[in-house]
């Protein structure tokens, strides 16, 4: 067996790589769209871009605390995720896509033998089902979900937990991210954080990370794994 060179990264070295899920590794935030505009538009609110983006990246409690706050919604939040619950689980089974350039990422990170996690805002059971959809779990040596954290993403206690998980330091990481909540965390926690954003997110701010691609398989990233 070939004996790889270790990969430094920015005078790092490199032990790890942990994704973020939703809009990075599937196109879920495209599917909470959907649900959030349904939501609205029984109660007569429209789930517009401002909104979305108060709420993407965000754990389930975080994101529904926006949405009732905004809009003056009288339901609880457990009366609002599972209503959501419903409706996106309806389209999971029918819609849930993986992202291009992910088999390819997945592939190279598998070639340099890193450990891969994942953590992810999603409650453990959507994300379960996810990875479970495509066989996609056993590559994962860590997964950290929103309802396993007392903080979620801006603060960077996920990214912690993961680290900790895979046995490495967090400036070991590299980090994927779609959003600028969950980037922001990735970079508090002192990982080397790529973003890769979405549509909902290409005019926004990521100064704070260290490299930006369009999609998972750039040439760009591409050159880090060799």
């Amino acid at each position: 067996m070939s004996i790889l060179k270790p990969l430094t990264l920015a005078g790092r070295s490199v032990r790890a790589v942990v994704f973020d899920m939703d809009g990075l590794m599937f196109n879920t935030e495209d599917l909470y769209d959907v649900v959030g505009q349904q939501m609205l538009e029984r109660r007569g609110h429209q789930f517009d871009i401002d909104l979305k983006l108060r709420m993407m990246g965000r754990t389930a409690n975080a994101a529904f605390e926006i949405m009732r706050q905004a809009c003056n919604l009288c339901e609880s939040i457990d009366e609002l995720k599972r209503e959501n619950d419903h409706l996106f689980m309806q389209l999971l089974e029918t819609r849930l896509e993986k992202l291009p350039g992910l088999d390819s990422l997945m592939a190279w990170i598998a070639a340099r033998r890193l450990p891969l996690g994942l953590a992810t805002s999603s409650r453990r059971f959507l994300a379960e089902y996810k990875l479970q959809r495509f066989s996609l779990t056993p590559h994962f040596q860590a997964i950290v979900t929103g309802d396993e954290v007392r903080h979620g993403k801006p603060d960077p206690e996920i990214y912690f937990a993961v680290a900790k998980q895979l046995g490495v330091e967090p400036t070991e990481m590299i980090v994927f991210e779609d959003s600028v909540v969950g980037s922001t965390a990735a970079v508090a926690a002192g990982a080397f954080t790529i973003a890769v954003p979405g549509k909902h997110g290409e005019s926004l701010d990521y100064s704070h990370v260290s490299l930006i691609v369009n999609q998972l398989d750039a040439p760009a990233i591409q050159e880090i794994f060799g």
